[in-house]
């Protein structure tokens, strides 16, 4: 596949450069992990450090070696999202979106320690090192759920009105997360727990996955809707550049190699290098498996995985005329992709 550098939006001006010879990140399937229990699956979290991966999967999270062993189960999750790790506590908490609640285990045991009511629908859950607290983004309330992992409270409740996606942290008071309805990255103080600012994705639609460069200051939007990777200036939200990509749902980015990486459900992963905080190149796609749409990145081993599994065409209704498809009995795997 031959492209075009994708013109650069630069203090207001656009900067367009010639097309150039396509380069290969040399990544590939280099391992498949099989999970046997059923039902649907949404974010990875993956601890190079303890080299575990925790694996959103119906009512359970999977956790698995970074070599594929089962070695733990944290059940009755209901329709969980994401897993969130609180290494100084040795806790993780994942957001129950069918329990409108987080469960807590123990890291070393996986022993549930709590539940902790939060919004309606929990979804995108991440723990932010600058406050010290956990996030928790509620899709049907429109809200986020600020919980003090110390005492297992919720603190906060940050309405938002609108629905939320991914969100990160600056790491010095700054939380982000996507509005999948509005096309806007919401901005929020973590000191004070408000909202503060909405900054306007402009060739984006439907945003989902969201990665940060703390060094440079930039978010990596990517957009299912138009297949569009969005990068902002997250200190006063300039869309900067845009690029096509898969229908994205997760995007991951390697602090140490620069690069960013989106999950696209029909079986591709999209790799953009940040060369510099205003120019980037983009490589190919490197090829997956279909429904493998969310990411996790082992930021030490700079493997990528990717959950996925065989499916078969959702029946769509009236309520429903998209539905997501359906995955097959014993067929969810974890792929493993690096060089």
């Amino acid at each position: 596949m031959s492209f075009k550098r994708i013109p650069l939006l630069i203090c207001g001006l656009i900067i367009t450069t010639a097309g150039f010879a396509q380069q290969s990140s040399h990544l590939h399937i280099t391992g498949k992990f099989p999970i046997k229990s059923a039902g649907g699956w949404d974010y990875i979290t993956v601890d190079g450090k303890s080299k575990r991966i925790f694996v959103s999967h119906g009512t359970q999270v999977n956790i698995l070696t970074t070599s594929g062993d089962s070695v733990g189960v944290i059940p009755n999750t209901n329709g969980v999202h994401g897993i969130a790790l609180v290494k100084s506590l040795n806790k993780g908490y994942t957001s129950d979106g069918r329990n409108n609640s987080c469960t807590v285990f123990d890291l070393t045991s996986y022993k549930l320690l709590n539940t902790i009511a939060v919004g309606t629908n929990p979804d995108a859950i991440f723990y932010d090192d600058y406050s010290k607290k956990v996030f928790v983004f509620n899709g049907k309330s429109k809200d986020a759920s600020v919980i003090d992992p110390v005492t297992d409270k919720v603190v906060a409740t940050i309405p938002l009105g609108r629905k939320p996606e991914t969100g990160v942290s600056d790491g010095k008071g700054k939380v982000y997360v996507n509005s999948e309805t509005t096309n806007e990255v919401v901005v929020i103080n973590a000191n004070t727990y408000k909202a503060i600012a909405r900054y306007k994705i402009q060739e984006g639609d439907e945003p989902s996955g969201l990665a940060i460069d703390r060094v440079t200051n930039r978010l990596f939007i990517g957009c299912g809707g138009n297949q569009t990777l969005v990068v902002m200036d997250a200190a006063n939200g300039k869309n900067l550049a845009k690029y096509k990509i898969g229908d994205c749902d997760g995007v991951a980015f390697d602090p140490s190699t620069k690069m960013i990486y989106t999950s696209n459900n029909e079986g591709t992963l999209s790799v953009i290098k940040e060369v510099s905080a205003n120019k980037f190149e983009q490589f190919e796609d490197v090829k997956t498996e279909p429904s493998a749409r969310t990411i996790g990145l082992d930021i030490l081993t700079h493997k990528i995985y990717l959950p996925a599994a065989k499916t078969e065409p959702g029946v769509p209704t009236a309520a429903n005329p998209k539905p997501r498809a359906k995955s097959l009995p014993g067929s969810f795997h974890i792929i493993e992709i690096s060089k």
